[in-house]
């Protein structure tokens, strides 16, 4: 299982095909994306590795994250994260992934936040039909209705479907196909819809639950700056951070 990346959302688009047709896509750009710090099982419980994206001035970071970064020996990050890996996936830390982690015609998963809507009815959040229009029904057409029960219970089941919050959680979509990418500019272009507003980070990862019986061959363990991917075998590195 090879790590992820995180890149920031660019925007929506299209790429038009040989035969005039168009396909809607979304461009993503990994920028600055560096290997942070190894997460090993005899030390931490699981095999994962932890990647940094961005740039951030020191000015801004926390000092425990200063030194975080310095141990590392690389610049801070505005975003940080992790992705669990298999034992023979580690990378390099300070290593640099870049776009071409991922190649043209594989499946992804991609997570990221969704847009916040602000307040929302129940119609609207939940696709509710609403009241009926007559028989009765005065002034709330569009309220959600009864949400409790009769003296037993008495009271109203957490999680009822109502009106509130509507946007601004974690969403993951599936099985994206990988228009191309390059690993100059750093933009990878996926087809279809990515949750999340321009400007924000996603998580993007091999996708898990891929009916494809043939996928493109990709580097491993990573896709990393200046070759298909440097190993490293996680205890023998942090044992030489740590001397």
């Amino acid at each position: 299982m090879r790590t992820g990346l995180i890149a920031k959302k660019l925007g929506a688009s299209r790429v038009f095909n040989d035969d005039g047709s168009q396909t809607p896509v979304t461009v993503l750009m990994v920028e600055s994306l560096q290997v942070v710090a190894h997460k090993t099982k005899d030390k931490d419980g699981y095999d994962a590795l932890q990647i940094g994206a961005g740039e951030k001035r020191a000015s801004r970071t926390t000092k425990p994250m200063r030194g975080h970064f310095a141990k590392a020996k690389v610049e801070p990050k505005q975003k940080v994260t992790e992705f669990r890996i298999s034992a023979d996936a580690f990378v390099d830390v300070g290593a640099e992934l870049t776009a071409g982690h991922f190649v043209a015609g594989q499946l992804v998963d991609v997570c990221g936040i969704t847009i916040g809507k602000g307040f929302a009815g129940a119609m609207k959040r939940h696709n509710f039909a609403g009241l009926e229009a007559s028989h009765g029904v005065s002034i709330s057409h569009r309220s959600h209705g009864s949400t409790g029960n009769r003296q037993d219970p008495g009271r109203v089941f957490k999680g009822k479907r109502m009106a509130g919050h509507m946007g601004q959680v974690r969403a993951t979509i599936q099985n994206l196909s990988v228009v191309s990418t390059e690993e100059d500019t750093g933009l990878i272009v996926l087809k279809g819809a990515v949750p999340g507003a321009p400007g924000t980070w996603v998580r993007i990862t091999d996708a898990v639950k891929t009916t494809k019986k043939k996928m493109p061959e990709k580097p491993f363990p990573a896709g990393v700056k200046g070759g298909k991917g440097k190993k490293a075998d996680a205890p023998a590195a942090e044992a030489k951070a740590e001397g």
